[in-house]
């Protein structure tokens, strides 16, 4: 029987899927890949034909323009940096070039700490997030099917009473 350090029990080649380190990264980057190069189809076909993704000042209730040439260029710009940095991690990975996973993480560090304040200031602020959807014209589109989850579901105050009187306190604790 081969003597194994115990340190070395917990210490694992594998990610998940039980795949390889290096044969999950390929594919976590091919996959990234794949995502990025149909957003920059989707892009390039709104840039080909603008009618088919704007809305009228009608349909959104004012003069706003959510897509137009110049946010659209920016956006195609960005997923070529994003198909570029991924490009690079997945070729990284496949020639075993460790430094050449370095931006694609950074990138995917950043996007958390992102993603994580947004998500505290939903939870930390959920009245203006809700007073900025109230305040959106009537006709907007998706207006409707926003979920409003971030409200206190306490229930109604005559249900938390009986009778119009509080309810019994539990009896009290003995101790032992």
């Amino acid at each position: 029987m081969k003597m194994v350090a115990p340190w070395t029990r917990f210490y694992s080649n594998s990610c998940c899927l039980c795949c390889h380190v290096r044969t999950g990264t390929i594919l976590l980057g091919v996959w990234y890949l794949i995502i990025n190069a149909v957003a920059l189809l989707v892009l390039l076909s709104a840039l080909a034909d603008p009618d088919q993704y704007h809305f009228s000042s009608s349909e959104l209730g004012g003069d706003l323009e959510l897509v137009d040439d110049a946010n659209t260029c920016i956006a195609i710009a960005i997923s070529l940096l994003m198909i570029l940095i991924r490009a690079v991690a997945t070729y990284g990975a496949y020639k075993q070039h460790a430094a050449w996973v370095i931006p694609f993480f950074c990138y995917q560090i950043f996007d958390f700490a992102l993603n994580t304040l947004v998500a505290v200031t939903v939870l930390v602020y959920p009245n203006p997030i809700q007073e900025y959807i109230r305040q959106l014209p009537p006709d907007f589109p998706y207006k409707d099917d926003i979920i409003n989850d971030t409200a206190v579901l306490l229930p109604p105050y005559d249900d938390a009473t009986v009778n119009g009187a509080a309810k019994e306190p539990p009896p009290p604790s003995v101790s032992a």
